[in-house]
């Protein structure tokens, strides 16, 4: 018993050793001594955009060193109780076995962390991140299915420990939701959520229907990373159209009695951007600004790479032949990435927020793309 969990826990180090090399352990601990350094500079808040730079750069490369040295402890710590457990009596050698199991049980946890950090690496991943839902073809149905995915990402936020904050809220004329944009604020957030953008497509018996017949819906999620102070993205104020409006749906007294919300309009992408979240006009001018900024940035991106399939055109029209995952309920029950393959049987479990198998199959994928290029 004990001689198999050495020969296990020399093929975990010898995993972590692999590992070390391929992500660049020693130069990312290099980088945050460093990093550490230039903060404890006297005038290290002289420029403000400097210095949050830096914090987010150290915060990316610990976010990888901090699950490789869970593991590192773990193993140590596991060699102890293996030497230790030599020197016991049977009983004592099987507790001890039970502890090293459970030592290696959460190595293999933090292995998948630090994998998934790995998958991480592009400059805007750290970021948190805009999502804004909106129905398709469907009618009221569309509408119910937004309303599903709001609280499927929603879900997905609070077990991560991410914090949500509505911006906008367009309710359905008779149920769900027409339209909905909001934060999710985390580390790499929009990391982890860039590749659910696109249109997602929902087979079921609706529940609006008297006769009881399969509906087909359809919802477009766009997801834009929220961008620092130091990114500069022009906006003429010519280029802009910005009306206000009364608030919609619930939100306290302030609601329909004053003109507080405001929705702006980027004329030369055609860009529009609505936040309705404060009582103030201003703040919500701010927060729509920034959101705003956030996406002629990705535009712009999109332009660039010349990459078509990407970002805004990678959603096309929200309709039948331009989803990128499909949520089946009748007359089987399945979810499928249509990009990745992926796909899981337990559809209430992926509405309830476990999507984490589609956003690592997606990252690995983009991972092995670019590695082909």
């Amino acid at each position: 018993m004990l001689e198999e969990l050495k020969e296990q826990t020399v093929a975990v180090r010898a995993r972590l050793i692999e590992m070390q090399g391929y992500l660049g352990i020693d130069e990312k601990r290099a980088e945050v001594a460093r990093l550490e350094l230039e903060a404890a500079a006297p005038d290290f808040w002289n420029d403000q955009n400097a210095a949050n730079a830096n914090f987010s750069a150290s915060k990316a490369a610990k976010a990888v060193i901090a699950p490789f040295e869970k593991i590192e402890a773990a193993l140590d710590d596991a060699d102890v109780m293996l030497e230790l457990a030599e020197t016991e009596d049977e009983a004592g050698q099987v507790q001890a076995a039970k502890e090293i199991e459970q030592m290696l049980d959460a190595c293999e946890a933090n292995f998948q962390t630090l994998e998934m950090q790995s998958l991480l690496g592009e400059p805007l991943d750290s970021k948190n991140a805009y999502l804004s839902l909106h129905a398709g073809a469907g009618g009221t149905e569309s509408c119910d299915w937004a309303d599903i995915l709001y609280r499927m990402y929603t879900r997905y936020a609070e077990r991560n420990g991410f914090k949500v904050d509505i911006m906008d809220y367009q309710p359905g004329e008779e149920a769900g939701i027409k339209s909905v944009m909001f934060q999710i604020s985390g580390d790499y957030a929009y990391g982890r959520l860039k590749g659910e953008r696109g249109v997602h497509r929902l087979v079921r018996i609706s529940p609006f229907d008297s006769a009881s017949r399969r509906h087909t819906s359809f919802v477009a999620l766009d997801v834009t990373a929220e961008l620092d102070d130091d990114i500069e993205v022009e906006i003429a104020e010519s280029d802009l159209r910005i009306d206000t409006y009364r608030a919609q749906g619930a939100g306290g007294q302030h609601v329909n009695t004053t003109d507080s919300a405001v929705r702006m309009v980027h004329l030369p992408t055609g860009i529009i951007v609505q936040c309705q979240a404060e009582r103030s006009q201003h703040k919500n001018r701010e927060k729509a600004m920034k959101v705003l900024r956030a996406k002629v940035y990705e535009h712009e991106l999109d332009k660039q790479k010349q990459a078509a399939e990407q970002f805004y055109g990678s959603k096309g029209e929200i309709a039948w032949g331009h989803q990128i995952r499909s949520y089946v309920m009748q007359p089987y029950t399945m979810v499928k990435d249509h990009r990745t393959d992926e796909q899981i049987g337990n559809v209430q479990g992926v509405l309830d927020g476990a999507i984490d198998p589609f956003i690592e199959a997606y990252l690995k994928l983009k991972q092995k793309e670019a590695a082909g290029a």
